[in-house]
């Protein structure tokens, strides 16, 4: 069982869904990537989406693209964020998923960046735009070097290819919440119980949920069905409003209340 399997395992058994936090590496800068996730995980984090900034975010709405132009004005590259990983690993056991796009991984080497990331203490990926039809390499790769490749699903993907796409998956499943692109929703659509419901049917996965998520209320209305509830949008916000001295802090005051509503919850 892979540490991200495990870790959502156990919250499984203790009747509590996982908290996610995604953070874009290098924003504010790289140096201070480790301290935020840091901060994150003494707050309550039970996974790490640690993402890799790119300059053309077709998933990603307006704060998480400021946020990836920050980082790559800071000169971060995927060599500097794996060397992170390594920094952070010399005080954290909590999984951490390398979240991005496909050009970098690929321009990397897919066989490389499998390789490389497993010897940097990297749990799995998650690749925002790589089908299942196209991720046979990577998933080879990633099997090779005991790492996940964790699986989008929209709230459009039919039965019939949730379960294709589950076959090919592994770690869990990450159901975005919402048609269109990341960012903080008032509401987050009622059907997505269901959604999850029907997943299930199909895989025995656990099933995340994120997009949209920006309040402790929605956190914990997620954590009644899901077996993960991400945050990103609103995190990167927080970051954004921040000075480099105030935002771990504030970080852990925005991720300490999503895991307190989380744990109230309960299911």
């Amino acid at each position: 069982m892979s540490r991200i399997a495990d870790v959502l395992a156990t919250r499984r058994a203790r009747g509590r869904a996982a908290l996610v936090p995604y953070l874009t590496a290098g924003d504010p800068s790289l140096g201070l990537t480790p301290a935020l996730v840091r901060a994150a995980v003494d707050a309550g984090a039970d996974l790490i989406e640690l993402g890799v900034p790119f300059s053309d975010p077709m998933a990603d709405g307006p704060v998480l693209q400021r946020s990836a132009g920050r980082a790559l004005a800071g000169g971060t590259t995927l060599h500097r964020v794996l060397e992170t990983v390594v920094e952070l690993r010399q005080e954290i056991t909590t999984p951490i998923v390398l979240f991005g796009y496909y050009n970098p991984f690929f321009r990397y080497g897919v066989e490389a960046i499998a390789r490389d990331a497993a010897a940097a203490g990297l749990d799995g990926f998650l690749c925002v735009d790589l089908p299942p039809e196209e991720a046979g390499d990577l998933r080879t790769a990633a099997e090779r070097n005991g790492l996940d490749l964790i699986a989008l699903l929209a709230p459009t993907t039919p039965q019939a290819r949730v379960r294709r796409i589950a076959e090919a998956a592994s770690g869990f499943l990450y159901l975005v919440s919402v048609l269109g692109v990341t960012g903080g929703r008032t509401t987050l659509p009622a059907e997505l119980p269901g959604l999850v419901a029907a997943i299930r049917e199909v895989t025995d996965l656990p099933v995340g949920v994120g997009f949209g998520v920006q309040s402790p209320e929605q956190a914990a209305w997620l954590a009644g069905f899901a077996d993960a509830v991400a945050v990103g949008s609103a995190l990167a916000r927080v970051i954004e409003d921040s000075t480099p001295d105030e935002a771990p802090g504030r970080v852990a005051d925005f991720v300490g209340g999503l895991a307190a509503a989380m744990r109230a919850a309960g299911r």
